[in-house]
């Protein structure tokens, strides 16, 4: 028989709204049981999947959904979680993981299988619920209505999701049993534990994890975090004869029910995923919680029993309202990638909340040089982990670089390897293999060394940046940049460059050469000459100097109203009956005829008509002048 839960007076009049209306919101706070009642009710709706952000809680909840209605796991209730499937045709109340949801959705963009969606725990606002919320709608919409869309959480912003989906709000406020708070900011964790009860402690990782066990070893503590396999969460999560106290990361703040637990400890501190842009990949930072966490975490307390919140902050502090979405914070690759293997555009998209575009087009342009994305959407990790573990097929040693840049478990990490590629996977690969592996996973972090051996470098984005001394051996003219921080490369490993595709080609003149050079990227990778250009014909030197019938030459003054000039004396002219032209308007020289002493005595452009009509008058007034000279009466024949 049911316990009777807060959310039970409610759950038949939402189900029939959905059964009407298609949307619904519901708000409830932890312990109202939202999560194990609402759901298994719409099945009478038609067959119903139920999103779940963490693999421990898809489980916990189908076990308890099973427990509640007399079902059994596998068969009317089942889950799906990565490399993990229990179902069957029969089952009408399916519990997956978000990255389930998305794979089903781009296999089946109508969802055909299903006729209720649940999002729950959607205040999380994790780059997969987001996503799936918005392919969720564009099923809907596409079917007619056909399917429907619930989303629950216990501290959610209803009002933008609400308007998004068009739907109405259920507000529920009741708590199960009541949740005393306190605070100890300067408490160790073993001065707050209480000497009775089960405890559930929330620490940021699985590092602070072992840490605080080590510091309690002489009390009962369990770990409780994603990278722990299987058997090790279920234990943590198991109704136990003794006292308890477990370790949890925030994989346990929401949606799970520990029997016996009365205490919960926050240190109000969690990591959450950011985009590095040093590795160009998402990486855990630690932070603060939000107060809607906070609340989230006090809830674990108050399921069974009524339950005290010890926080180990000051009451005073102000924590963010709301935990920030991962849209704004995490990088857009493989959200982008998602998008385009349902089939959609990326810059159309109708997001929940739409991302700033320069990171959609910047998403969009890694994966257009990664290559090869149906490849990549099979995969459940970022596009560039994915893209180096496929090259390295899976090997130990893409495995170790892979971890080392994300921060992921190598082992999980592996594991995935050899799940995903079977017969391709080879544990050790050669160190051409290993390095070509990086530069398909990092395609737009190639270096070049500005001078052989320099630690300078110039990137293929355009930009400069300094090998870490302690990482720089020399070796090698281009190298793939694996870890940038500010300017400095701290992490990079050297490759050939033959390995590198052009990514664009110019053509330039260099004199008489026509160049053609290759760049991958900024980076120049190759010259070589592909033509000439034809020599131009010499021009003909204008003349400069013209014979005088006296033998010597006369200079040309080329003037700029076009006239030609030529200072001679007039003696040298005899013989010489008209004005020369040259140049090629052939325009005729104009002399400034001079006398025996160098003065000039007539101008003329016409000098036949210079010898016939005004020849006989300058003669007769030179004779005088100058009566030792000659002074021909006939200048053409100098008779």
């Amino acid at each position: 028989m049911q316990t009777p839960l807060p959310i039970d007076p409610h759950v038949a009049e939402i189900v029939e709204h959905v059964r009407e209306q298609g949307t619904a919101v519901i708000v409830a706070p932890p312990g109202s049981g939202k999560t194990t009642r609402v759901p298994p009710a719409l099945t009478a709706i038609g067959k119903t999947i139920l999103l779940q952000p963490r693999r421990v809680a898809a489980r916990a909840i189908t076990r308890r959904i099973a427990h509640e209605r007399g079902w059994r796991v596998g068969e009317e209730v089942g889950w799906q979680i990565r490399f993990e499937r229990r179902f069957s045709a029969r089952t009408k109340l399916l519990v997956a993981t978000e990255g389930i949801l998305t794979a089903r959705l781009q296999s089946d963009p109508l969802l055909s299988d299903f006729r209720v969606v649940v999002l729950d725990e959607f205040h999380e606002r994790s780059i997969h619920a987001d996503l799936a919320i918005a392919l969720a709608k564009q099923a809907a919409v596409a079917r007619g209505g056909d399917l429907a869309i619930v989303v629950m959480s216990a501290t959610l912003d209803a009002g933008p999701l609400a308007r998004f989906l068009g739907a109405k709000v259920f507000n529920i406020a009741a708590r199960m049993f009541p949740i005393e708070i306190e605070y100890s900011p300067k408490a160790s964790l073993r001065e707050v534990i209480p000497p009775t009860g089960d405890v559930l402690v929330f620490l940021p990782g699985a590092r602070e994890i072992n840490r605080a066990a080590a510091e309690l070893r002489d009390l009962e503590t369990l770990p409780l975090h994603g990278t722990l396999d299987v058997d090790a969460q279920e234990r943590a999560l198991a109704p136990a004869s003794k006292r308890k106290i477990i370790l949890a990361t925030n994989i346990a703040e929401t949606s799970l029910t520990v029997e016996g637990l009365t205490t919960v400890i926050d240190t109000g501190l969690h990591k959450v995923l950011r985009f590095d842009p040093e590795t160009a990949i998402d990486h855990l930072v630690l932070e603060r919680i939000s107060a809607d966490s906070a609340e989230q975490r006090a809830g674990r307390a108050g399921r069974t029993a009524p339950g005290r919140a010890i926080r180990l902050w000051d009451e005073r502090d102000i924590l963010r309202q709301h935990r920030e979405p991962e849209v704004r914070r995490v990088d857009l690759a493989p959200a982008v990638l998602d998008i385009i293997a349902w089939g959609g555009d990326p810059e159309t998209f109708e997001w929940f909340e739409r991302p700033p575009e320069d990171r959609i087009e910047a998403a969009v342009s890694l994966l257009a040089q990664l290559g090869d994305l149906t490849a990549l959407s099979r995969w459940p990790l970022h596009p560039r982990l994915a893209r180096m573990i496929i090259a390295a097929r899976g090997s130990d040693e893409i495995v170790e670089i892979c971890a080392q840049l994300s921060g992921d478990d190598p082992r999980e990490l592996s594991s995935i390897a050899r799940h995903s590629l079977g017969s391709k996977y080879s544990q050790h690969i050669d160190d051409a293999t290993f390095r070509r592996a990086l530069l398909a996973g990092y395609p737009d972090r190639v270096a070049m060394r500005r001078e052989p051996k320099s630690p300078r470098v110039l990137l293929s984005s355009g930009t400069g940046a300094t090998i870490a001394r302690e990482i720089d051996d020399g070796r090698g003219e281009f190298l793939v940049a694996l870890d940038i921080q500010g300017d400095i490369i701290r992490m990079a490993r050297p490759i050939e460059r033959d390995w590198l595709e052009p990514t664009r080609r110019e053509k330039v003149q260099e004199g008489d050469r026509i160049v053609e050079r290759w760049f991958y990227g900024a980076l120049p990778l190759h010259e070589q000459t592909i033509g000439r250009l034809p020599k131009p014909k010499e021009k003909p030197k204008p003349i400069q100097t013209i014979t005088l019938p006296s033998g010597r030459k006369a200079k040309l003054d080329f003037r700029e109203d076009g006239s030609v000039v030529a200072s001679v004396k007039l003696q040298e002219l005899f013989g010489l009956a008209d004005s020369p032209r040259v140049g090629p308007n052939q325009t005729p020289v104009t002399f400034e005829l001079l006398a025996p002493n160098g003065r000039p005595v007539q101008t003329t452009r016409d000098l036949h008509n210079f010898w016939q009509n005004m020849y006989p008058q300058v003669r007769k007034e030179l004779r005088r002048r100058y009566p030792k000279h000659a002074w021909p009466e006939d200048p053409w024949t100098r008779r």
